[in-house]
C-alpha cells in the first residue's frame, strides 16, 4: 500500500475510533493541516479520511474545518427505525454464521460489560458495548450491510452514553447484552431477531425519555426566568 494510503488509513482509523468513543464533540474542528502534522504526514492523506469521514456521514464541512454534525431528535428517531428494519435481520443472520470463536469474544464482552455495569465503571461498559456490536457485525456475511449498520449506530453513540449516565440503564443495557449473546450461543436465528429487536426498543425509550426529560428542563427553565 503506498504510504500516503496508508496514512489515509491510519488517520481515518484513529478518527473514527475517537468518533465511536465521542472524544470528539460538536466544538470540536478538525482541521487537514493540523491532523497531518499530528500524525507527521503530508495534508491530502488527512484532508482524504476528513473527507471519507463526511462521505460516512461522521463529519461535515464548514469554512473553518470539520465537525461532527448535530443530531437532532427526528435525526435520532431515523436512525432507530433503520435499525429497527434491518438490525434484527442482520444479527439473525450473524447467529447462523458465527464462527465458535466469535461466539466466545461475545461471551467474553458480554461479561466485559456486566462486570463494568455491576462496578459502575462507565468507560469500560462503552467499550463492552462497542466490542460487542464490532464481533457480530464482523459476523455478517453482507459486508456493505454491516458497515450501513455500523455507521448508523456509531451516528447516535452521543445518544446512546448519555442514556447511559444512569445506573439503572446500565445495569438494562448490560443485561440486554448477556440475553443477545445467550441468543448468539444458542445459534438460534429466530430469537437472535426477537431479542435485538427487544434490544433496540429498550434503547429507542430510553432515548425518548432521555430528550422528554430535557424537554421539561428547559421548560422550567424557561418559566424560572419569566418569573
Amino acid at each position: 500500500m503506498p504510504r500516503s494510503s496508508s496514512a489515509r488509513e491510519r488517520i481515518y482509523i484513529d478518527l473514527r475510533r475517537k468518533l465511536q468513543r465521542c472524544e470528539l464533540s460538536s466544538t470540536d474542528r478538525l482541521v487537514d493541516v493540523d491532523i497531518a502534522s499530528r500524525f507527521g504526514t503530508s495534508r491530502m492523506p488527512a484532508r482524504e479520511a476528513l473527507l471519507q469521514l463526511v462521505n460516512e456521514g461522521y463529519l461535515v464541512g464548514t469554512t473553518r474545518g470539520f465537525v461532527v454534525p448535530v443530531l437532532t431528535p427526528d435525526d435520532v428517531r431515523d436512525s432507530f427505525e433503520v435499525r429497527k428494519l434491518l438490525e434484527p435481520r442482520a444479527a439473525a443472520n450473524a447467529a447462523r454464521d458465527m464462527a465458535e470463536d466469535g461466539r466466545e469474544a461475545l461471551r467474553a464482552a458480554a461479561g466485559d460489560a456486566r462486570a463494568a455495569a455491576g462496578a459502575g465503571d462507565f468507560e469500560m461498559l462503552v467499550l463492552a458495548m462497542i466490542d460487542f456490536r464490532a464481533i457480530w457485525l464482523a459476523s455478517v456475511r453482507n459486508v456493505r450491510l454491516g458497515s450501513t449498520l455500523a455507521r448508523f449506530a456509531d451516528h447516535v453513540q452521543t445518544v446512546r452514553l448519555a442514556t447511559l449516565r444512569d445506573a439503572t440503564t446500565q445495569a438494562v443495557a448490560a443485561d440486554g447484552l448477556y440475553e443477545l449473546c445467550s441468543g448468539f450461543l444458542s445459534r438460534d436465528p429466530i430469537l437472535v431477531s426477537d431479542r435485538m429487536t427487544t434490544h433496540i426498543a429498550i434503547a429507542e425509550h430510553a432515548f425518548s425519555a432521555l430528550h422528554l426529560s430535557d424537554e421539561a428542563a428547559v421548560r422550567t427553565e424557561a418559566a424560572r426566568c419569566r418569573n
